[in-house]
This record gives structure tokens, sequence and C-alpha cells, in this order.
């Protein structure tokens, strides 16, 4: 029963932490504006895919290696920081052409949108650091290792869950009615997100890597 609280408790707060607005959530949130809801239930899985070798990793002892050297978490958070200008570039590239905005669902999308969920939840140093920092908690709280890595699919189920809805949310027919008339002002602002994102990760991990 111990073990059964300590669990319920990290899961309260990965449910907690995956219900709020980040990376994450932008990238299913623009694909399913985009795309529609098959590309952004691919990103949503492409993120549980991430969350879960973050829990993974983080149990087996890296999530702490991750928390006591800065210099990781720094390249972690250039990486992090690197990627999300690139999909700011992306969205700035799309509101300046004069070509339509592609709102095709297709298989190559849903390929795509995987690998984009996947590389946006492994790369978010934010994310690795908490999920490090669940991973102490359980084993601190006197979990097993093998109990503890239980927890892994566990969290990557309930962020899956949590980002399809979000996904039927983005890929609604009004939502994408109103993103195909607003497509370049809506691709202009995800731009600016995804970069003043990425610009922070970016400054944080440089000004570490100089400490």
């Amino acid at each position: 029963m111990e073990s059964l609280a300590v669990l319920a408790s990290a899961m309260l707060g990965a449910v907690l932490g995956q219900l709020a607005p980040g990376p994450n959530l932008l990238a299913v949130a623009t694909a399913g504006l985009r795309s529609g809801r098959r590309t952004a239930l691919a990103v949503s899985l492409g993120v549980a895919t991430g969350i879960f070798c973050w829990v993974t990793v983080a149990v087996a002892g890296l999530g702490a290696v991750l928390l006591l050297n800065p210099e990781l978490s720094a390249i972690l958070s250039i990486c992090g920081g690197l990627y999300l200008l690139y999909l700011a570039l992306r969205a700035f590239l799309r509101a300046g052409s004069a070509d339509p905005i592609d709102l095709t669902d297709d298989e190559a999308a849903r390929r795509g949108g995987f690998l984009r969920g996947f590389l946006v939840a492994i790369t978010n140093p934010k994310s690795a650091l908490i999920w490090a920092s669940i991973a102490t908690f359980l084993l601190n709280a006197g979990l097993s290792t093998s109990t503890a890595l239980a927890f892994a699919p566990l969290a990557a189920l309930s962020g899956l869950a949590v980002y399809c809805v979000y996904s039927c949310v983005f890929s609604t027919a009004p939502a994408r009615r109103l993103y195909a008339r607003l497509a370049r002002w809506v691709e202009a602002m995800l731009g600016a997100t995804f970069g003043a994102i990425g610009g922070v990760l970016l400054l944080d991990g440089f000004r570490s890597l100089s400490r």
C-alpha cells in the first residue's frame, strides 16, 4: 500500500506537469491545427515515448548524474534551445511564404509528427530535470529500482492520455477553420513563442557553461 501511495503521489505531480503549457503542448497543438487529429496523435505518441525514455533513464541513475552535473544539463538546454529555434524558423518561413500553407494529414506528416514529438520531449531540459526529480523521489521513498521502473510506462500513458485530449481539442473543425483563416498570423505567433522558449533555453545553457 505504501508503494502505491508513493506512485500515486508521483503520478499526480506528473499529470499536473503534463497539463501545464510548454513545448510538448505547443508541438501537439500546432500539429492538430496544421495537419489534423491523426498527426497530432502521432506527435502525442512521440512525446509519450520521450517521457518513457526519460523516466527509465532517470530511474536507472542517469537522472541523478544530470542533477549533479550542471554541464550536462547546460548541454541539453543548448540542444533543446537549438531545436526549438529550428521549429521557430520553420513557423516564420510558413508565415512569410506566398504559397498556401499545407493542411494535409498524410502518412509522411504522421511519421514526421512522431519524430517531432519525440525530439521536443527528449531535448527539453526542464522536462528532464522534472523526471529526474520524480525518479529521485520514488527511490528516496524506499521503492526498489524495479518498482520505480514500473512508473515509466505509467508516466508515458498519462502523458499520452493528456496530449491525446489536447490533440482532439486543437484538431476540431472549428479550430482548424479558424487556423486556415488566420494561418499566417498564427504561424508568426508560434514562431515567436518557440523562438522565445528556445532563446531562453539557449541562453541558460551558455550561462551555465560559462560559470
